[in-house]
């Protein structure tokens, strides 16, 4: 097992794959559109580079369907389990990261009532999404982060509104 640095997308990795596994790289990006992109994203492609460094690294177990496809199928190996278990019982965590195409085009100048009124269609479809989900059985920690992002969603209605009013 070689040392390697862990990064925020190795440790949505060994998450997603406690939840759903055993896994294969596109399983996991499938679990992650329906979760963990709604506030974290990963391009699918590091999906599955990150499972074959972490696999490598000794954090996930790997097998390799004999026949077919021949997919790599993961698991979590202990030293897998052990570093996520690590994490989540370290309280830090870096700030908000805050990527938004629709306020870079305000910054870059572009008409704020016409980027408002599709920024607030999207918003208002999200806010309904996550209302949605929220209104199911889930996990203590889904519904905290469903609670944060509705929180985020009607801020953003309430901004794109006001933009599109023009004040």
């Amino acid at each position: 097992m070689s040392t390697l640095r862990l990064t925020t997308t190795s440790y949505a990795v060994l998450g997603l794959l406690e939840d759903c596994e055993p896994a294969t790289p596109y399983q996991l990006k499938q679990m992650a559109q329906a979760s963990i992109f709604h506030f974290w994203t990963i391009p699918h492609t590091q999906l599955y580079t990150e499972c074959a460094r972490l696999a490598e690294a000794g954090l996930l177990d790997e097998h390799r369907e004999q026949t077919g496809r021949r997919r790599r199928v993961y698991r979590l190996s202990s030293t897998g389990r052990k570093a996520l278990k690590e994490w989540r019982a370290d309280p830090r965590a870096d700030l908000f990261e805050l990527r938004d195409p629709g306020l870079l085009k305000l910054f870059c100048g572009a008409d704020p009532a016409a980027v408002a009124e599709t920024q607030l269609e999207q918003h208002k479809q999200r806010l309904k999404h996550y209302n949605e989900l929220y209104s199911k059985d889930v996990p203590d920690g889904v519904r905290l982060s469903l609670e944060s992002g509705i929180g985020h969603e009607k801020e953003y209605i309430r901004f794109w509104t006001r933009l599109r009013a023009g004040r």
